[in-house]
């Protein structure tokens, strides 16, 4: 196909791709990959500019979303629904939990990362709470 025209993008590998940049947005796909592993996950991030767009469209997978101004005070997962938007508000603690098999689809401000987005620390009790979240099938 002419790229003038349409462009094709997929993605079959592991971890973060961007596929799609345009003006002020991207779209990306996330799979599942090792530092994803319930047991790894040890920290949560948030955007401090913008909101971030997230569907499942393959396997399972858990958003955990939080509050919290300087440090993430609580942590509340929610399933996700195949092809259901969930759209995490800006400067909203989250990560997200995956099946081996799980395919997301990420839409954010193309000019997203390091430089405007804060971590924090997870405590060992809502480190458990991914592991145990895992554990019981998501």
């Amino acid at each position: 196909m002419d790229e003038s025209l349409i462009e094709i993008r997929d993605y079959t590998g592991a971890g973060y791709q961007p596929l799609v940049d345009y003006a002020s947005w991207r779209v990306a796909i996330m799979r599942y990959s090792d530092p994803y592993a319930p047991e790894k996950i040890e920290r949560v991030e948030r955007h401090i500019e913008t909101d971030e767009v997230f569907i499942l469209l393959a396997g399972q997978a858990t958003l955990f979303v939080g509050d919290g101004e300087t440090r993430l005070e609580r942590l509340v997962p929610q399933a996700m629904e195949p092809l259901n938007l969930y759209n995490v508000k800006r400067n909203v603690w989250h990560t997200i939990l995956f099946s081996r098999d799980a395919s997301v689809l990420i839409v954010e401000n193309r000019d997203t990362g390091p430089h405007n987005t804060e971590f924090a620390d997870l405590a060992p009790e809502q480190r458990e709470l991914i592991i145990e979240t895992a554990r019981r099938g998501m």
